[in-house]
């Protein structure tokens, strides 16, 4: 029994802990892990090199979304030198361990992290890892969720436990409402903005306020994608009538009697009046206005009606440089040759309505390359059930099958013209570091929205203007 104030951190790590361990780390079972196409071989690779097999093959999933080709008519074969033999090695060891595959062509293929809470495999309360950064984004449902190298990920799938350290929490207030036109992505980018790209290191952050519940799910899944970009271990948030009813239906998620005592529980899962946070932080999102990235890391931002920063940093300096851009310049207005709506981050229905209400009636700019890929199979055939991929293709955008794609030049796909010229891309998606898309490629980040609305333009534009 626990009679102290807890927070829902504390209560779902509590929930998990198998044993202490004489290091001081705990010992967590892991209620879920999910491979994916680049990871994967070597996670099978190590079980077999140890002898291991899979300790519970309804605990793991697999799905292609790294490494395949996004063009439409894909098969095995990718744009990425050797990823064909990473493609088959994967569905191979899948099949021989039993493990359940989203495979391409599969209606449930996607994104890890997209996936997994369409699919109702990450639940609120839930533990769930996979080898990739970005799995926090499994928080916006209340799963505690983080991202683990490939030899952890060996240790998971062959004793469904893992060793961590108790992480240091936080709580970040969003306070006041967005204004209109203002998405998830902007709020998240502009807490990055205010405290750093470090702001949460070393933590494990719950993300509230008014501002938090008034989103729906696809945005809070947007907030978590970005814990790590504030250095955060991971973050979530606690779920509530919105989270039940998005999660109610889902293929994975308990039905009829098993439902109800899961709602019940899950009700549960709200941090304690009283409970001890290492540290709490806060974000009027009154003011928030649309958001842009100027830098080559996701702190180094502004508003689109705002100037590139006026610091003096060696680290500003060589972002500067990098973006060939000057101190005090606007960013409304700078040209872009590229626009791309997708990855974990943004690639959901709603963010595709979002673009799609700014796209329609209207047409790409002359000379703008610009693409969508939907985050799963089961969003782009929703999209196109909604008639998105006409809008987009009117326009001049390329609709493509659902995967990582540009967020980081997987599947061989890039921007940057074979080597020849760097491109400036604006983007819907998490990391804007030198040559995320490419060789030279300078990435603006940016909400699916504003990614639209400076597609349309030829140039980075408010996508306010357009929506009104």
């Amino acid at each position: 029994m626990h009679d102290q104030a807890r927070t829902i951190i504390e209560k779902i790590w509590d929930a998990h802990a198998v044993a202490d361990i004489n290091s001081g780390q705990t010992l967590l079972h892991i209620d879920r892990v999910f491979l994916h196409d680049r990871a994967g071989p070597t996670v099978y690779a190590g079980l077999q090199a140890a002898g291991r097999p899979v300790s519970n093959r309804e605990l793991v999933f697999g799905t292609m979304d790294h490494i395949i080709d996004t063009h439409p008519g894909r098969g095995d074969d990718t744009l990425l030198k050797g990823g064909t033999n990473f493609i088959r090695e994967f569905r191979a060891a899948s099949l021989r361990h039993g493990v359940r595959l989203f495979d391409i062509g599969d209606t449930r293929q996607g994104i890890s992290h997209v996936v997994a809470p369409e699919q109702g495999i990450a639940l609120p309360g839930s533990t769930l890892v996979c080898c990739d950064s970005h799995t926090c984004t499994n928080g916006g449902i209340g799963a505690l969720a983080w991202g683990i190298g490939t030899s952890e990920g060996e240790h998971a799938v062959a004793t469904q436990t893992l060793a961590r350290t108790r992480p240091k929490t936080m709580r970040i207030n969003f306070n006041g409402r967005a204004q209109a036109g203002v998405t998830a992505k902007d709020l998240i980018l502009a807490l990055i903005g205010k405290y750093g790209a470090t702001g949460g290191a070393g933590h494990a952050i719950e993300f509230a306020g008014e501002a938090i519940r008034a989103l729906d799910v696809e945005g809070r899944l947007t907030i978590c994608n970005m814990a790590v970009e504030f250095g955060a271990w991971t973050g979530l948030i606690a779920p509530d009538d919105v989270t039940f009813d998005w999660l109610a239906g889902r293929p994975f998620a308990p039905s009829g009697d098993a439902w109800d005592a899961a709602v019940r529980h899950w009700r549960t899962l709200r941090s304690d009046a009283g409970a001890r946070w290492d540290a709490e932080l806060e974000l009027d999102c009154s003011t928030v206005a649309p958001q842009v990235t100027w830098g080559t890391d996701p702190g180094q931002v502004c508003a689109i009606d705002g100037v590139v920063t006026t610091s003096l940093s060696a680290s500003a300096e060589r972002a500067l440089a990098y973006m060939a851009l000057q101190r005090g310049q606007p960013i409304l207005g700078q040209p872009i040759d590229a626009a791309f709506i997708g990855s974990c981050t943004n690639s959901r229905l709603p963010d595709l309505r979002a673009a799609a209400q700014v796209v329609q009636g209207r047409k790409v700019a002359d000379g703008v390359k610009a693409l969508v890929v939907p985050g799963s199979t089961e969003v782009k055939r929703q999209a196109e059930a909604e008639g998105l991929d006409r809008i987009f293709r009117e326009a001049g955008f390329e609709w493509r099958e659902s995967g990582c794609s540009l967020c980081f030049y997987a599947g061989g796909d890039n921007f940057d013209q074979h080597g020849v010229a760097a491109r400036r891309v604006i983007t819907s998606t998490n990391r804007n570091f030198e040559g995320r898309q490419g060789i030279g490629v300078r990435s603006h980040l940016a909400s699916p929205a504003t990614v639209a609305a400076s597609a349309i333009a030829g140039c980075i534009a408010d996508p306010r203007l357009l929506l009104n």
